[in-house]
């Protein structure tokens, strides 16, 4: 009864683990397209878009700097959650700021 307890609580760590990889993940490709698509239609310079690559560049150390203890913890998600709050407003604010490619 104990081990099957704890086989179902890991289970459960790991995949609040996943969980939270996944939306990082997931989020870090939406502004990847996000830029793509500035780039695209031209409302990203060239030096935009190589200012927040650089910033998601960073994020992603961040996120690799996170995991390399196994997983990442409530306060480095809040962390990184913040920092991705700052890459997508950035990404917004150079799309739409009148510069065109």
């Amino acid at each position: 009864m104990k081990s099957k307890f704890f086989l179902m609580a890991l289970l459960a760590l790991a995949l609040g683990a996943s969980k939270a990889d996944a939306q990082v993940r997931k989020r870090a490709e939406n502004q990847h397209d996000r830029i793509h698509q500035g780039v695209k239609n031209g409302t990203l310079t060239k030096n935009e878009a190589k200012d927040v690559r650089e910033d998601q560049k960073d994020l992603r150390q961040d996120v690799k700097l996170a995991k390399s203890d196994g997983k990442i913890t409530k306060g480095e998600r809040k962390i990184i959650r913040k920092e991705e709050n700052q890459n997508s407003r950035e990404i917004y604010r150079k799309k739409h700021n009148g510069r065109v490619r």
